[in-house]
């Protein structure tokens, strides 16, 4: 150990430290330095300057002591896992909830004044909620956590001068890596060799057609859609082999910048749901501060004993507050989670699902989401017309149709031979059925057009034992054409596939069903491609030539065979999911890194526009909110279909729409969707094919990838919110009715109809049990057919406190008539007519379930009544009423006594009371409303 400190290592030679010497047994070493920053702008300089840079050998690669310090300097080649939340967050996120608040204050007073019983059964109802709640959520969060573990990456990489196969977390800058046809690119890399290498960037670009890559230097600081000597981390290589070095890992990626975007995009704290919570619990604390203090003030003014006053102002505070609320409420929206993780779609936080059900609007991707991100060949234009193509996705079947009438396509003399060049010129492949391998290999758009040859029973296995390939010339992006070379009768046949105008260039002739003529009209092929391009088909051109030597220039006099339309198509369900959308007011518009003349045709084949000259925006043109006018913003707004588009683009499109107030939810699986996920009121991603980033930054994963299971999400949420208020009303009703019953007998200075503990019973029975039956019904089948409720809107709004303050008043005074009957009529003691009230109120709570079936609904068979949790809850408090009647040690407790049969009769008729009243006003309120011809609401109290 060196006593004077620490001394750095640098490029020094050891002799400028003499304190160092001693240590070094005479021995002269040489200390590398540790590599510099990260290559600025790779693309930009040849590969042997990139060496130097990285000081890094091309034939031997990094040693082992090189590896060890770079890992040291730059980390593990990973992104930054997103926060977890521990199962402590967890459980103490339970008792942020201002109801639980509330209930722990009326505990605390409880215990001030020796009130223990009562206490102790507060915080055992806080307890219950809390365990509840941590068990639902720490369940949905660990079900995410394992959705989001990926199986690790291998990476071939020549370290030593010796290939070798490692873990791709192990990669570090300056490592050489042997890429093959579907690796996926596992760190940033600048190619050294190519051989007819393709990458899908779709990922990262959001464009489904591959790019061709090259390893000469590109100048300027271009896109990165642009950057063709570059690969990128989390891309696949979707052809070719090749070779490059790594120059960025983990978060310097441009992956990794991508997810740091993620994390920083801001999100509110809480849910429209969580919300509107708040807010009824902020008003509950004021309504129970401003009912206790009055009475008790009231009470002594009229010279009530104060201990008295403090045990009434106790059982006030109890009967205000709805003990059941959030363990219903949380109950309610985990029956909701369980709901949709039957249907496919996993929710990351509980109120999650209410968002979605609030939602207005839905941003989606193109690629992968509203499409199958997979070609299809729907059209080949030859001389002698347009020919359909059937059929779609990997399946090899389908017709060939020209005019309405079926084509033999072997026996066609110029369709077979397009179709053979398509199959020939190709580098994909497609595996037999029974194979355990992936169903294809290779580029989408040549896995389309073998494909369409499979169609015609033209196979290139078989093709090539009949006419050998020869050699291939790879395609090349300054002349934008790939041809191979076969042996064919005892000469040659060039196979020339391309961009249409690169291919007129070098045809003379063309292919008629005529035989073969002179090329003269290649301006009246270029509009036909045109035409083909504007309905959103990606276009390839076909060409031919038969030659005697194979030396022969493979681009020189070729025969023109005509021009293939493909097709990215849309997924079969989205087109009816986009229409219920629609019919529920939601507005689903394209976000997509596609041209913007692709988008606006699978907007229109997928129901989001029916306008085929619909107004389409670039990403360009998508402006900050800020730096936009208002005349843009209003334009912008109105705009379904949006169309290359990068990640801080989307992030402006949303920030757009939630200052309209709107609920966005974004819908998307590539990294170039995580932002904007995160910065949603709720990210939905795909599970099957989506990003790690998408996965993480979204709130809910559907396993499916079907668009369809969003719109059971929103019917869900909106049930579940419809619900939540239901039993609210249900739940507040019911206390105000017993506040009621309290603060007019403690006024007049009787004998309380009902004490704290009783209170804290009925309610814990009452506020549980048939509210949570409400809480998990199926909903109306017409939610669907209703706009989005205004996301301002309160769970409980003005005219539903009129509703709660008049069901108060008619649950409050059959308790009162049932008490003073009892003194008056039936001669029982104290306890025993409180017994009889207690009852009463019991079992008008239970009967006053049924009040809250939906206006216009009927009166014996309604959401309600056909509700069998409903009927299980009130088999099941009656049975607890029971016990706290006739089991003594419980009956001891709470001070109750068993009621004669003329008790019962009493209780029986009174609690019916605001049953048939309730009954008879909806009867009313529902005859008025179809007298002035208002459609019916689900809410059963608007």
């Amino acid at each position: 150990m060196l006593n004077s400190g620490a001394i750095a290592l640098t490029s020094n030679p050891p002799w400028h430290h003499p304190q160092l010497l001693p240590h070094l047994n005479y021995r002269l070493i040489t200390i590398k330095p540790i590599m510099a920053d990260l290559p600025n702008q790779p693309w930009t300089i040849s590969s042997a300057d990139l060496f130097k840079k990285l000081d890094v050998s091309e034939d031997d690669g990094l040693s082992d002591t090189e590896v060890q310090q770079r890992r040291e300097q730059y980390g593990a080649n990973r992104l930054q896992e997103a926060q977890r939340r521990g199962p402590l967050q967890i459980l103490i996120e339970q008792f942020k909830s201002l109801v639980i608040g509330i209930l722990a204050i009326a505990a605390i007073l409880s215990f001030a004044f020796a009130q223990w019983i009562e206490g102790i059964a507060i915080v055992f109802a806080i307890l219950i909620n809390a365990a509840i709640g941590f068990f639902i959520e720490y369940q949905a969060v660990r079900s995410m956590e394992a959705l989001q573990n990926l199986s690790s990456t291998e990476a071939k990489v020549r370290r030593q001068g010796q290939m070798q196969e490692i873990d791709a977390e192990n990669l570090v800058p300056g490592d050489m890596v042997l890429l093959e046809s579907g690796d996926l690119i596992p760190a940033d890399m600048r190619l050294t060799e190519t051989s007819k290498m393709q990458v899908n960037e779709s990922s990262l670009t959001g464009e489904s057609v591959s790019v061709t890559k090259t390893t000469e230097p590109i100048e300027g600081d271009v896109e990165l859609a642009d950057r063709t000597n570059m690969l990128f981390k989390g891309t696949a290589l979707t052809r070719g082999s090749g070779e490059g070095v790594v120059v960025a890992t983990g978060m310097q990626t441009e992956l990794g910048h991508i997810s740091k975007l993620t994390q920083e995009a801001k999100t509110e704290e809480s849910t429209p749901l969580e919300k509107r919570l708040n807010q009824l619990g902020r008003r509950l604390i004021w309504v129970t501060l401003v009912i206790v203090v009055l009475i008790a003030i009231s009470g002594i003014i009229v010279g009530k004993d104060i201990r008295l006053m403090v045990e009434t102002s106790v059982a006030l505070a109890v009967a205000a507050i709805p003990e059941g609320l959030p363990i219903v409420a949380t109950i309610a929206l985990a029956r909701g989670m369980w709901r949709m993780a039957k249907r496919n779609a996993l929710i990351n936080k509980l109120a999650a699902v209410e968002t979605l059900g609030a939602t207005s609007i839905i941003c989606t991707d193109k690629t992968g989401t509203l499409t199958e991100n997979r070609m299809t060949v729907s059209h080949i234009v030859l001389d002698s017309g347009d020919v359909q193509i059937s059929g779609e996705g990997l399946e090899p079947e389908g017709e060939f149709t020209q005019e309405d009438e079926t084509l033999n396509p072997l026996e066609h003399d110029s369709l077979r031979p397009a179709l053979e060049v398509g199959v020939l010129c190709n580098n994909a492949a497609l595996q037999p059925e029974d194979s355990n391998e992936s169903r294809v290999i290779g580029d989408p758009m040549e896995v389309a057009l073998l494909i369409a040859g499979a169609k015609a029973d033209l196979r290139r296995e078989e093709l090539l034992e009949e006419m050998p390939e020869v050699r291939e010339e790879a395609f090349d992006p300054d002349t934008k054409m790939m041809a191979t070379l076969h042996k064919s009768n005892g000469n040659y046949r060039f196979a020339v596939k391309g961009a249409p105008e690169s291919v007129l260039e070098v045809c003379t002739r063309i292919l008629t069903p005529d035989g073969e003529k002179e090329l003269s009209d290649r301006d009246a092929w270029k509009q036909r491609s045109n035409d083909l391009a504007a309905q959103g088909l990606r276009i390839l051109a076909l060409a031919q030539k038969t030659v005697e030597s194979e030396d022969a220039k493979p681009y020189e006099d070729l025969t023109f065979l005509g021009v293939v339309g493909l097709l990215d198509p849309p997924r079969q369900e989205v087109r009816a999911a986009i229409e219920e959308c629609q019919n529920a007011g939601i507005r689903v518009i394209m976000v997509t890194g596609d041209q913007p003349v692709t988008a606006r045709n699978i907007g229109l084949a997928v129901g989001l526009t029916d306008d085929e000259q619909a107004d389409v925006v670039q990403g360009k043109d998508l402006k900050s909110p800020k730096e936009s006018s208002s005349e843009e913003r209003e334009r912008l707004v109105k705009t379904p279909i949006f169309a290359r588009v990068s990640p801080e683009q989307k992030l402006n499109l949303i920030t757009l729409h939630q200052d309209t107030g709107a609920i966005v939810a974004m819908t998307g699986d590539g990294v170039n969707d995580a932002p904007a996920l995160q910065k949603a009121d709720i990210g939905v991603a795909m599970g099957q094919r989506g990003t790690q980033v998408a996965k993480e930054a979204a709130d809910m994963v559907l396993q499916d990838d079907a668009f369809s299971t969003i719109v059971a999400a929103v019917e869900q949420g909106r049930a579940i919110f419809n619900n939540i208020r239901k039993f609210t009303i249900f739940l507040l009703s019911g206390n105000v009715g017993q506040i009621m019953a309290v603060t007019a007998t403690s006024l007049v200075n009787a004998p309380l109809p009902i004490l704290p503990l009783q209170i804290l019973y009925l309610n814990i029975i009452n506020d549980v049990f048939p509210a949570l039956a409400l809480g998990v019904g199926e909903g109306s089948p017409t939610l669907m057919e209703e706009p989005p409720r205004d996301p301002k809107e309160s769970i409980i709004t003005k005219r539903h406190w009129a509703s709660i303050a008049g069901y108060g008043v008619i649950i409050a005074a059959p308790v009162l008539g049932s008490f003073y009957l009892a003194f008056n009529w039936l001669g029982l003691e104290k306890n025993q007519a409180v017994t009889i009230s207690f009852l009463t109120i019991a079992f008008s709570r239970l009967w006053h379930v049924f009040n809250m079936r939906d206006r216009g609904s009927g009166v014996l068979v309604n959401e309600v009544t056909r509700n069998k949790y409903v009927w299980g809850s009130l088999i099941l408090c009656t049975g607890f009423l029971a016990a706290a009647i006739y089991l003594p040690i419980l009956s001891d407790i709470l001070q109750t006594h068993a009621p004669s049969l003329q008790g019962w009769l009493l209780i029986l008729g009174m609690s019916l009371v605001p049953l048939v009243i309730g009954q008879i006003g909806k009867l009313i309120a529902d005859r008025t409303t179809n007298d002035k011809g208002q459609k019916t609401k689900d809410d059963p109290h608007r």
